[in-house]
């Protein structure tokens, strides 16, 4: 069920936000609090966003401490991607992206 519900948000990610962010936490840490209307994809999955977003857009990643928005960052300027942002923490992307953090 999550992959046909991350597969169907892909699909939407470029019409829904004009800036693509991705929240490269596991999905136990993303219940706990995330960005406002970002995707949760985690760092190791990060590819599965090449068949939905184009390369040159702008896309902001982030995570717990800013170590696996990087690693998510590598993989995705690897492939191709030329406006891969990595956010930091998610702290540093609410305020570097001014979006409120929300809690399920």
């Amino acid at each position: 069920m999550r992959i046909k519900f991350l597969l169907i948000s892909l699909c939407f990610l470029p019409l829904i936000n004009a800036t693509i962010v991705i929240d490269v936490r596991t999905p136990d840490e993303w219940l706990g609090g995330h960005l406002e209307n970002a995707q949760n994809i985690e760092w190791q999955d990060i590819l599965n966003i090449k068949e939905s977003v184009k390369k040159d857009e702008e896309i902001y990643l982030y995570c717990r401490s800013g170590n696996r928005s990087g690693k998510a960052t590598r993989i995705l300027t690897d492939a191709g991607f030329v406006n891969v942002i990595n956010a930091g923490s998610l702290n540093q992307a609410s305020k570097l992206l001014d979006i409120n953090i929300v809690k399920n």
